[in-house]
């Protein structure tokens, strides 16, 4: 049994498929496996990956379902019992599954487990994930504190740098197949609700928001999933109140960005109901500079918050 299966799920990647996979091929361990599942892809996609012999990599074809989808037919399939994640878009340094495994070993009771990552913006410029209420030193170790994190900074886990052992993440189901948009935070979320998580500040992951295609920056008019689930762990789960708090912050973050994408849209009177439901002592100036730009024009609406979005990794 390999060590290592690595689940990239394509759709209309073309441009970057090949990055991604020679990243995966030039890491410093060698036993894994790169189950690659084209979900559809319109652009040939696909034929860029087969045109990779190396026998470790496995293309799988499916209708187009959505990336949940094809990230749960990718676990399926996998032959190790441990599972690392890459967006067809991204790439990893040579490191990085060489760390997730050294994580695995040291902190074997953690839920998931994750490397630091660089985000390349679409202006060109690269820059450190903004981590918070993470400690610097030692240089690799368990969160203190998810959710606080979480809220306060880039999220600590990504879709490109998490790996999942796969027990764990049949224990909880896999990525829902039914949403586009937060997904993936999801299933970390329902992770750290009941498991550790482990980290490693040793950047292992680039992050390519300036790709195209990307969901990122999309206003978002439905609840993320975890927000959902959120509300009822707060309604029907014993909780410190540290973690209630946190858990609620973690919410509210989701819901202003929800409020400001019914703003964007025109969707005035839903966004201001949003802002008056949603209850937050981190966020209390973003939800008052939204309350108060909801009185404006659309036009000058769209116009301030162009760049909020675009500033959403």
């Amino acid at each position: 049994m390999v060590l290592v299966s690595v689940v990239i799920p394509l759709y209309n990647k073309k441009n970057y498929i090949g990055r991604t996979i020679r990243s995966v091929l030039m890491q410093t361990i060698e036993d894994f496996e790169i189950i690659i599942i084209d979900d559809g892809s319109l652009d040939g996609s696909g034929d860029v990956a087969k045109t990779f012999l190396d026998s470790r990599i496995r293309l799988f074809r499916q209708e187009n379902q959505g990336v949940s989808a094809a990230r749960n037919n990718g676990v399926r399939n996998a032959r190790a019992d441990f599972i690392a994640f890459l967006d067809a878009d991204d790439e990893w340094l040579p490191d990085h599954l060489n760390t997730l495994l050294r994580l695995r070993n040291e902190y074997s009771f953690a839920g998931a487990f994750t490397t630091a990552y660089t985000i390349l913006e679409p202006n060109g410029k690269m820059r450190s994930a903004r981590y918070r209420a993470i400690p610097a030193n030692p240089r690799e170790g368990l969160i203190p504190n998810y959710f606080k994190s979480a809220t306060l900074g880039d999220s600590p886990l990504n879709s490109s740098s998490v790996g999942i052992p796969k027990i764990i993440f049949n224990e909880f189901g896999g990525f829902p197949e039914d949403e586009w948009w937060g997904e993936d935070t999801d299933l970390f979320g329902r992770i750290a609700l009941k498991y550790p998580i482990a980290f490693s500040w040793v950047g292992g992951v680039i992050y390519h928001w300036d790709a195209t295609g990307r969901v990122c920056g999309r206003p978002s008019l439905k609840p993320e999933p975890f927000v959902i689930t959120a509300q009822r762990v707060l309604s029907t789960e014993q909780l410190t109140e540290s973690a209630r708090k946190d858990l609620k912050e973690y919410s509210a973050r989701k819901e202003l960005y929800r409020a400001a994408s019914h703003l964007y849209v025109g969707n005035k009177t839903k966004a201001r109901n949003i802002l008056k439901e949603t209850h937050t002592d981190y966020f209390k100036s973003r939800k008052y500079f939204l309350s108060i730009i909801s009185k404006l024009p659309g036009s000058i609406i769209r116009l301030i918050l162009g760049p909020y979005f675009f500033s959403q990794p």
